[in-house]
């Protein structure tokens, strides 16, 4: 291994250690150096598939792009997808390996440190620098024994630790001062430095704070961190669900109405539409807040079986029938998808077994199978949805089997990409088939494309015909091309607010050529 490294480690979830991560990995790129991101095990609904067919966190592959390269599964060599409290489908190099109970995962820790460390090592012989991402908190003592992700990976790579603590949430005195007396002496050694994130207000105002932390550890804040808002950019698990609730459909916007579902997964299929400035996009709790959506999307689950039961339960089942029946368009995304059809049967109890019946809006019928589909997709839309055959580009996720019994697909998808499944032989795709399922009168329909919305020219197609319908004005193509060019550019956005805030030379002063950052 030649790579110096960075960890970035945190005093509990959700403090703002991917971004931070990703943010100085866009800053070392810029900078000429050549940086990839590793986090040795992650838990998250929310993935990525990579060119070659393997499953990541979609932190990781933020991070890659931050970094100007290709996500790759050494990047995240596990990931774990919770299908209960204490259940979860662990995927190792990119392939589901198992689903388990914690207990019996933590068995399992030799065979996956090892597996852990010869992703870094492969990643370490490649950059010149490898920025590391922690997970939860870096002081659980619980799991000290079995940890596989923070400590062990940090000295593994002798890396230089930056602890980020997040004040919105209160508390960052004993946050941090907590956090290190915790850890153990050598530990403590390689914490090089603090980060205070989500900072409101004037900073001058927190100097007496940073001269109590640095005099009370003996460890330099590097910076105070303003919170920022409006920031667009994809994450694992920070879904502002409150943020969302609040909006307010208008008569002026395209209203759509996410169901909220309990093991919802990949919600960045609609950062794009949220984006639309003729979009009032909101994620919906209870059955009465569809009332005045134009569209109602069911998003992708982990669980569908579960997932489609709560549907019920909730009371939905109605308020669907009602919206349909109102001639308003109904939407399902991959396990959304699979609800929508007449059955989804579970014969080797790939979630909780048997048969369910579905919503039955479409004529398909779904078979859960033990091999999952991972891949990168394009194809185009079917003239039913929108009358320009638009370019769709996104990535399948999902263990189902669908067969349209009547419908015609929603897509023609041109080109094909990898599946891969443990046990399975790599197999690649480029034949022309069919993804999804489609209504005669094109209101109601299904597709197992993650990223469906991403394509400007599609996304605003879409949006047009459902402003003809509500009695507005189509818009041009522009406004979708620069909302997409908008979120291609909050990367660097986000990278020049924590330039600002961040000691970056005596980051620099730690890597490689101490090379400088550039204005």
């Amino acid at each position: 291994m030649t790579a110096r490294a960075l960890a970035v480690l945190g005093t509990g979830s959700d403090v703002g250690k991917s971004l931070i991560t990703a943010g100085i990995c866009r800053a070392l790129s810029r900078a000429g150096m050549r940086v990839a991101p590793f986090k040795a095990q992650n838990m998250s609904l929310n993935s990525f598939v990579t060119p070659e067919g393997g499953e990541i966190g979609r932190a990781q592959a933020l991070q890659a792009e931050a970094c100007g390269i290709v996500p790759h599964v050494d990047m995240n060599p596990i990931l774990l997808k919770p299908e209960s409290d204490n259940r979860s489908q662990v995927v190792v190099q990119g392939s589901v390996w198992s689903a388990q109970e914690a207990s019996t995962y933590y068995e399992q820790r030799p065979r996956l440190w090892s597996i852990v460390k010869e992703s870094y090592s492969r990643l370490a012989s490649r950059y010149e620098v490898v920025m590391i991402e922690g997970a939860g908190s870096a002081a659980e003592v619980n799991l000290r024994d079995r940890d596989l992700v923070n400590w062990p990976v940090v000295k593994l790579a002798d890396a230089r630790v930056l602890l980020v603590a997040d004040i919105d949430r209160g508390g960052v005195f004993a946050q941090l001062l907590g956090t290190l007396d915790l850890l153990e002496s050598d530990e403590r050694a390689m914490v090089c430095g603090v980060v205070i994130n989500k900072f409101r207000g004037d900073a001058k105002l927190f100097a007496d704070g940073v001269t109590f932390l640095e005099s009370r550890s003996g460890i330099p804040v590097l910076g105070v961190v303003p919170f920022l808002r409006d920031l667009r950019l994809d994450q694992e698990d920070s879904l502002d669900r409150e943020g969302y609730r609040q909006m307010e459909f208008s008569p002026e916007r395209i209203n759509i109405a996410v169901i909220l579902l309990p093991h919802m997964s990949n919600f960045t299929d609609f950062n794009t539409l949220a984006a639309e400035g003729d979009v009032a996009l909101k994620y919906v709790a209870v059955p009465t807040a569809l009332d005045g959506a134009d569209i109602v999307i069911i998003p992708g689950s982990k669980t569908t079986q579960a997932d489609l039961s709560f549907v019920l339960a909730q009371g939905y089942a109605p308020a669907l029938m009602q919206h349909v029946g109102h001639h308003r368009e109904l939407v399902g995304i991959c396990g959304g998808y699979q609800m929508l059809g007449r059955t989804i049967s579970d014969p080797y109890t790939v979630e909780q077994g048997g048969v369910s019946v579905g919503l039955g809006y479409l004529d398909i019928k779904t078979e859960l199978r033990k091999r999952k589909c991972t891949t990168q997709v394009e194809g185009h839309a079917a003239e039913i949805l929108v009358q320009e055959r638009n370019l769709v580009r996104g990535y399948q996720v999902h263990m189902g089997y669908t067969v349209r019994m009547q419908e015609q697909p929603c897509f023609s998808m041109h080109h094909g990409g990898t599946s891969v499944g443990r046990g399975h032989p790599l197999t690649t795709t480029t034949t022309d088939i069919g993804d999804g399922a489609i209504r005669g009168d094109g209101l109601v329909w299904g597709t197992y494309i993650h990223g469906v919305f991403d394509e400007p020219q599609f996304r605003r197609a879409w949006l047009n015909r459902a402003r003809v319908r509500k009695g507005l004005p189509p818009l041009g193509t522009h406004t979708s091309l620069a909302v997409t060019a908008r979120l291609h550019g909050e990367l660097d956005r986000w990278t020049d607010h924590l330039s600002q805030s961040l000691d970056m030379s005596r980051l620099l002063s730690w890597l490689p050529h101490r090379r400088t950052i550039p204005e």
